[in-house]
């Protein structure tokens, strides 16, 4: 019997050209089953800061296109850092441009935070996707602090624990889609 295609968008926290999140997201991407298309949203630093006001009939075409990505896709995995005990302002500003519509709910999410601390930025991305009624649970979620020494310079992940950390959330987010056939 063969497979379902899964869309899978894939959206990193950090707008850094070679940062640890887009490390960790490549990692996973090779970890996926091949039946999974993967795409990197690539779109974060170009979208307008969110207003209420253009959140109507004037939705910026950005905006358009990133709803669009996100209602089709079967399921998204986000990898972020931390600034200053928060998400960057940028992914919040993804975030809240989807508010006003349906498109995350029931979306299953893998969530990840991957920072120097981390923990308030990992509580802060946990509650905003649970208010958006994405679909998540703790094996879909990880907490990697002290990013910097668990990625070389090549980007590649390095620590063991990490590695398999990774291949667990995988395999977690993998049953989740499953479960929401």
């Amino acid at each position: 019997m063969e497979e379902t295609q899964k869309k899978i968008l894939v959206i990193a926290g950090s707008l850094k050209q070679n940062s640890s999140n887009l490390a960790i997201l490549k990692h996973i991407s090779q970890l996926l089953p091949t039946n999974y298309e993967v795409k990197f949203y690539g779109g974060l630093a170009e979208l307008p800061h969110f207003s209420p006001d253009l959140d109507n009939e004037k939705v910026p075409s950005q905006v358009i296109d990133l709803r669009n990505e996100i209602q089709i896709s079967d399921g998204i995995i986000i990898c972020t850092p931390e600034y200053v005990f928060s998400i960057p302002s940028t992914l919040k500003n993804l975030i809240e441009w989807c508010v006003s519509t349906t498109v995350f709910s029931e979306k299953p999410v893998a969530l990840i935070t991957a920072s120097a601390s981390g923990e308030k930025g990992h509580e802060e991305l946990k509650l905003l996707m649970k208010t958006i009624y994405t679909k998540f649970n703790d094996e879909t979620t990880l907490l990697i602090q002290g990013i910097k020494a668990k990625v070389n310079s090549e980007g590649k992940v390095i620590e063991a624990e990490i590695l398999k950390s990774l291949e667990n959330l995988v395999a977690s987010f993998h049953d989740l889609l499953e479960q929401n056939q």
